[in-house]
């Protein structure tokens, strides 16, 4: 699906399905809480959605753990809640407790001309300044997640409100889904003209669906969304809390190049079971990075169950933000060797 673009990088190597001699990495939440650097410059911004609608502070908070660590690929530093944001929904941020979303007004929900103009203009930044031989990766919520957070009002709830809306007032929530699909369709290629090199769809609530409401509600849309855009970059689906029936269906029926796998699911069940063409990505448990502990062991179980295998080293999840930059430099290494 890459059509005439090429890109020599060994980690969009493995992400298109080669098999590199030096296994990449790169690590969710790589830019955030964990490094003294970005806590500083959030006190210097002053909230969260600043840094994020700010170009030039998006791009020196991507930048803060390129300089410290080996990592083979930048993330922009950014949000998932922006869509909703540029859809007219208010989006903040409180302190110790997360994203918070008021109340969604289906009537008035529409993108908002060039309000993420400077998620675009920061990826413009990075890509001049990042080095040659590091990859940038844009991002986006999957709809279904994005859905979960604009109907509960932030995250951390037990879903029932999403739960009642769908099954309720189904026309409204499919009305809903297919205006997330669209939005995310148009930010992920925004970002990929911008010139990111990849791109991940992070569905963070997927594991609250199953069956045919997984299908429907979390492989439907980003099949949709693959088939739109058309682009020649990889794309990386991240199915998070998936049982391994639904994410086996999400990685062969959305037609993505990349599966995330999460430290819930086994690394060796998904290189037995994933279909050939597919790079897999994980799956270190963000715990063992934070206490450092067994971490060598662990690094080596995942390497041997993949060793035939295109692959992208990273974690189950996000860094934890009281992880020892130390043991990031030291994860690291252990991959590269």
């Amino acid at each position: 699906m890459f059509g005439a673009m090429e890109n020599s990088l060994e980690i969009v190597k493995a992400w298109r399905g080669e098999k590199t001699e030096r296994m990449p990495v790169w690590l969710m939440r790589q830019a955030g809480r964990y490094l003294p650097e970005y806590r500083a410059l959030r006190e210097k911004a002053g909230s969260f959605l600043t840094m994020c609608y700010t170009p030039e502070f998006a791009h020196e908070v991507t930048m803060q753990p390129m300089r410290r660590f080996d990592l083979d690929a930048a993330i922009i530093f950014s949000d998932i809640l922006v869509i909703p944001h540029a859809l007219g929904q208010n989006v903040y941020f409180v302190e110790g407790e997360g994203p918070k979303l008021d109340p969604v007004d289906f009537k008035t929900l529409s993108m908002r001309d060039g309000f993420l103009n400077p998620v675009y203009e920061a990826i413009r930044m990075t890509r001049a300044d990042l080095p040659k031989n590091k990859a940038l990766i844009g991002f986006v919520g999957g709809p279904w997640t994005l859905a979960s957070y604009m109907i509960e009002g932030g995250g951390g709830h037990d879903f029932s409100k999403i739960r009642a809306f769908m099954r309720d007032r189904k026309p409204e929530f499919d009305a809903l889904m297919d205006m997330l699909t669209r939005a995310v369709t148009s930010h992920l290629q925004a970002q990929i003209d911008a010139g990111v090199d990849a791109v991940q769809v992070f569905e963070s609530h997927a594991g609250q669906l199953a069956g045919g409401y997984y299908a429907e509600y979390v492989v439907r849309p980003v099949r949709k969304i693959v088939q739109s855009l058309g682009s020649n970059v990889p794309i990386i689906g991240f199915s998070r809390g998936s049982s391994q029936d639904d994410l086996l269906r999400y990685a062969v029926d959305t037609g993505i190049d990349v599966v995330g796998i999460d430290q819930m699911t086994s690394i060796s069940w998904a290189a037995r079971n994933m279909p050939p063409r597919l790079s897999l990505q994980g799956n270190l448990d963000p715990e063992t990075l934070k206490s450092g502990i067994g971490m060598e062991g662990a690094v080596r179980m995942i390497k041997e169950a993949v060793a035939n295998r295109a692959h992208v080293f990273n974690l189950g999840h996000g860094v934890i933000k009281e992880t020892n930059p130390d043991h990031v430099a030291k994860l690291v290494d252990l991959v590269h060797a």
